[in-house]
């Protein structure tokens, strides 16, 4: 039999960190966000069956310093000052809790942290609906999608972390939000 490794539990964060180098303004981003003392790895979208979702600090409390993390990340960054920054991670969680979910990862310039959040919900919606056989439409709002998943029997919960920024007007800023992974 192979071994397989299935992570058991995710949490959400996210940062922003300011500083003339942009590799630095990542490493505060990271600090910020409370992650940066792992070696993250950076995976696709899938959310495994029955993944439970725990708070920030219960996860890190699992954790060490130096291991190995899986995650799904989003990051911007920008040194055009006043420049509006957001990264946000969403995810959708079907109601069977034996199927599997998404999680979407989505950046961008000029959107508030509500207009990219649930834009990161729809992508991660749209991804799970594909695969359940529902018709979703990623131009409808959730809130009208989501009557067509009760109808369904196909209830899904979304969620989203996302962090926004404005550029200051030296140096760069970036932003992140992050699905960690827990074993």
């Amino acid at each position: 039999m192979l071994n397989v490794y299935v992570p058991r539990k995710i949490f959400f964060t996210k940062g922003v960190g300011t500083h003339k180098e942009e590799l630095h303004s990542f490493e505060l981003a990271l600090r910020d966000a409370g992650i940066e003392k792992f070696n993250l790895v950076q995976v696709s979208s899938i959310m495994p069956p029955g993944c439970k979702v725990i708070s920030k600090a219960q996860g890190l409390k699992e954790l060490k310093p130096g291991a190995l993390v899986y995650c799904v990340m989003s990051r911007c960054c920008s040194n055009e000052p006043r420049r509006l920054l957001a990264a946000s991670v969403g995810c959708a969680i079907p109601a069977d809790k034996n199927a599997y979910g998404y999680i979407s990862e989505y950046h961008t310039f000029g959107q508030t942290e509500k207009q990219a959040g649930d834009y990161a919900e729809d992508l991660a919606a749209a991804m799970l609906a594909s695969t359940l056989g529902i018709d979703f439409n990623i131009d409808e709002s959730w809130d009208e999608k989501k009557e067509i998943f009760k109808i369904s029997g196909k209830i899904v919960s979304t969620r989203n972390i996302t962090q926004s920024a404005i550029v200051k007007h030296q140096g760069h800023t970036t932003v992140l939000a992050v699905a960690v992974f827990v074993f």
